[in-house]
């Protein structure tokens, strides 16, 4: 039985890590595309990126908090520095949380209305010029 129950964890931790998606931002200075695992269930959501100990340049989680919400995340169980790019229904970026502290249980929040968070490896938003107002282009989101 605890074989099979193994065996059971391995294959959904396989089929998870290789459910990733394109997503690219526009920014003023061209676009960038990453690849994003999606955080769309209740456990997806609450886990995230908790216990990983790398996340690779342009790779990240996309977590989806369909109806647009005030969206409020923290860095409990998290080991690697992040930036939280809290991202609005239309795809416009409304904020933009860098270099989030590791294990930290302060609240980071949305300020505001959002659909979607991004985690990326922190430094990510100030290497690649990221900022409030630019687009976000990916099948959560729909343009107005």
């Amino acid at each position: 039985m605890a074989a099979a129950l193994a065996l059971c964890a391995l294959t959904a931790v396989g089929a998870r890590a290789a459910s990733f998606q394109p997503l690219e931002i526009v920014t003023k200075n061209g676009v960038h595309v990453f690849s994003v695992e999606m955080a769309t269930t209740e456990e997806e959501k609450q886990t995230g990126l908790m216990y990983r100990k790398e996340l690779p340049d342009g790779k990240g989680m996309l977590f989806d908090f369909s109806p647009e919400q005030q969206i409020s995340m923290w860095m409990k169980n998290t080991y690697i520095p992040l930036d939280m790019i809290f991202i609005r229904a239309d795809g416009r970026i409304l904020r933009i949380a860098e270099n989030t502290e590791p294990q930290s249980t302060k609240i980071i929040s949305s300020g505001g209305l959002a659909k979607g968070v991004l985690e990326v490896i922190a430094g990510t938003a100030q290497k690649y010029g990221i900022a409030p107002g630019d687009r976000v282009a990916h099948p959560l989101f729909k343009g107005r």
